[in-house]
């Protein structure tokens, strides 16, 4: 919507600004038409050349008209002196019988209308406690408003009328008819308007017209009264006893004031007016989807072609047109073409939507974005179609003043290369877009796991697309900017040397980007590679620029690393790795019961739901792999999916570290110093007691003296 009311704001420029050149060529005036014709000036410099020549002329045009000023000064001076002789004339009945009738009437309304309001609240407070209306609060509260307000209001007035023929006409009779009128028909307007909002209290909408019922009777009772004054000054009896200039000059003020006062209260209910229009029913809102659209979009729209004829209304009263029946004429077709344009807008966006659910059911990826394109290019014709009816409908024309006009033709032909240029650009991304896209999109269904996107096509893709979004941009800017007038020449001069400078001054980075280039296209690393560099860093790639390389270690540090930096890489994620297993076990563990139990863990792994699919085969035991000092190591490995070794690594070592705490046979080696069990040499001591000391004693090897 943001994006219309510019467009609109922009017809509305370039309208003013066409009427203001043929307002300069239309003939009429002698010394013009004497004059020899000149040649249309030449227009340089693109859309910005254009649109500056057409400056003066549109400035002309928006000066503020002087003759509107004289007459309303002449008006001015004209009233004066009516007031002066209105109050300086001699007259036959004196000021305080003037003021005696204007009380009299005034009198008569009030104490007509008051004891008519007071009978008419006992009325409605009766039937209201009723049985018929005891349960109907709408009937309730329509009668609360017609009974003592609306009723009251249309009788008092003939009353007084009535009794005003009994007086002689004079100032008071006619300013007391004047205010009774107004009084009557603000009373009239507004307990009408409220009846009407009263109907729509009913479930969720109460509480929009709790706070339009809340805020509405004083300036709606001030907008009547203002307007039927107004009105009533205009009347030629009124004008003959207070004089016409200074009627018709109070009538003009107190339209404005109502005119204001009507804008103001348009503001400010517009969220609870459009509440009322877009909110109802579920079942409605559901059964009619289209039509719930429409309404939510008028709600959103509807106080601008109201405050449109406040704004005519308010500009008529001044007298700034020329013809004023046209000016009011023109802002009902206007209104009608604005709210005409939103439900065709929206008849258009409920296709586009369908069509759009229609291709994500097919999976046409391509169809969908060409649909939002042309829904996008609709929306600007659409919008440029307004913009030329409206004007025709002021008495302008777009396609004429881009015709007849050199300054149009030129403005004209820059926006038109200038959308061609971005329609293009556009449509050349959308393609590329959809297509990358598309190939990095993970597989739908299980039958087409063969066609998943590698991790290579994940890493250049990106990249590709970021280039050439890049290239798209600067190109279109360039050729956007030649468009409008600005010599690109110099920048693009500027800009190849200073690419010439910084390739000379930046040889690491063009190597890091040389390097990089290479490594993508090789396919050396990829992102969520796990992968050891020969600088020290390890860690998985999470990023991959034009320069850099992005790592992020097991800790959850990040590491950038430039490409140039980069001699030697070591991937631990690709197609498969090993999980392999080195135990050793002491001298006197039976090695048969040993590799029975690592073949039990092994096993255990493989029945495990979770681990089974790390496995890409058996355990693969390859037995006594040697032996030392500390005892006998055994060797095993498993072959697994890449990454997947360290969870079947700690899974192992957690399964065999149980069995053999459970087993007799099988005992782990240690690495510190063991129990030695030396044989019984001849010469051992005797111990005090005879016996000699069992075979089998810890003797653990005496420390080195010092000599």
């Amino acid at each position: 919507m943001l994006k219309f009311r510019t467009a609109i704001l922009l017809g509305a420029l370039l309208i003013f600004a066409s009427n203001a050149l043929q307002a300069a060529a239309l003939p009429g005036l002698p010394a013009a038409a004497e004059e020899p014709a000149t040649p249309e000036p030449l227009v340089q410099g693109g859309l910005l050349g254009a649109i500056s020549s057409s400056i003066d002329n549109v400035q002309d045009k928006l000066d503020l008209n002087e003759d509107l000023v004289d007459a309303w000064r002449l008006r001015a001076d004209r009233a004066a002196d009516e007031v002066d002789k209105l109050v300086n004339q001699p007259s036959a009945r004196s000021p305080m019988s003037i003021v005696g009738d204007f009380l009299l009437l005034s009198g008569v309304w009030l104490g007509a209308f008051a004891l008519l309001t007071v009978l008419g609240g006992l009325l409605a407070k009766r039937l209201n406690q009723g049985r018929w209306l005891g349960t109907r609060q709408r009937s309730q509260d329509l009668l609360s408003y017609v009974l003592p307000y609306t009723l009251p209001a249309i009788m008092c007035l003939p009353l007084t009328l009535s009794i005003s023929h009994f007086l002689p006409a004079s100032v008071g009779r006619a300013l007391a008819l004047c205010f009774a009128y107004a009084t009557s028909s603000g009373i009239f307007s507004t307990s009408m308007l409220l009846c009407v909002i009263v109907m729509f209290n009913t479930g969720h909408k109460r509480a929009a017209v709790q706070i339009i019922r809340d805020y509405c009777p004083k300036p709606l009772f001030l907008i009547g009264f203002l307007a039927a004054l107004s009105d009533a000054l205009t009347s030629p009896q009124i004008a003959r006893q207070l004089g016409g200039n200074i009627t018709s000059s109070i009538a003009v003020f107190t339209g404005l004031f109502a005119s204001i006062i009507f804008g103001l209260l348009v503001i400010r209910l517009r969220r609870p007016v459009a509440h009322l229009i877009r909110n109802r029913p579920l079942a409605q809102r559901l059964k009619q989807p289209s039509l719930q659209e429409s309404l939510r979009i008028f709600s959103g729209l509807w106080y601008w072609p109201i405050l449109l004829m406040v704004m005519v209304s308010a500009i008529n009263l001044i007298g700034v047109g020329e013809d004023n029946q046209k000016a009011l004429r023109c802002a009902l077709f206007t209104t009608i073409l604005l709210i005409a344009t939103v439900f065709l807008s929206t008849v258009f966006q409920h296709l586009f939507k369908s069509r759009k659910a229609e291709a994500l059911q097919r999976s046409s990826a391509y169809k969908e974005r060409f649909l939002c394109l042309l829904h996008a290019l609709v929306r600007i014709v659409m919008a440029v179609a307004f913009i030329e009816i409206l004007g025709r409908i002021w008495g302008v024309s777009l396609f004429e003043f881009a015709e007849r006009n050199s300054i149009g033709r030129a403005i004209s032909d820059s926006l038109s290369r200038i959308g061609l240029i971005f329609l293009v650009t556009w449509l050349f991304w959308v393609v590329l877009d959809t297509a990358i896209q598309e190939a990095l999109k993970p597989p739908v269904n299980k039958r087409s796991s063969a066609r998943q996107p590698s991790t290579r096509v994940k890493t250049i893709l990106p990249l590709l697309r970021n280039a050439m979004k890049i290239i798209l941009v600067v190109i279109c800017a360039i050729t956007t900017m030649a468009n409008l007038g600005i010599n690109v020449a110099p920048l693009l001069a500027g800009a190849g040397v200073v690419g010439l400078a910084i390739g000379f001054g930046s040889q690491q980075l063009v190597q890091d980007v040389i390097t990089g280039l290479f490594i993508i296209i090789e396919d050396t690393l990829s992102i969520g590679d796990w992968v050891v560099l020969d600088s020290g860093h390890a860690g998985t790639v999470e990023g991959l620029t034009i320069r850099t390389l992005r790592l992020r270690d097991g800790k959850g540090f990040v590491h950038s690393v430039p490409f140039g930096q980069i001699k030697a890489v070591t991937n631990q994620s690709r197609q498969f790795a090993y999980a392999f297993f080195s135990v050793q076990f002491t001298y006197d563990t039976d090695v048969d019961k040993a590799i029975e139990l690592i073949r039990e863990a092994g096993e255990s792994i493989r029945e495990d739901a979770f681990l089974k699919y790390n496995l890409q085969g058996p355990l693969d035991v390859f037995g006594v792999d040697k032996m030392d000092l500390n005892g006998v190591v055994l060797t095993a490995q498993f072959r697994t999916v890449s990454g997947g070794q360290y969870a079947v690594s700690r899974a192992f070592n957690q399964r065999l570290k149980k069995l053999v705490d459970n087993s007799p046979w099988v005992h782990f080696a240690q690495t510190y110093p063991q129990q030695v069990l030396l044989p019984k040499r001849q010469g051992d001591e005797v111990l005090e007691d005879g016996q000699a000391p069992q075979h089998g004693a810890v003797l653990l090897p005496d420390p080195p003296r010092s000599q």
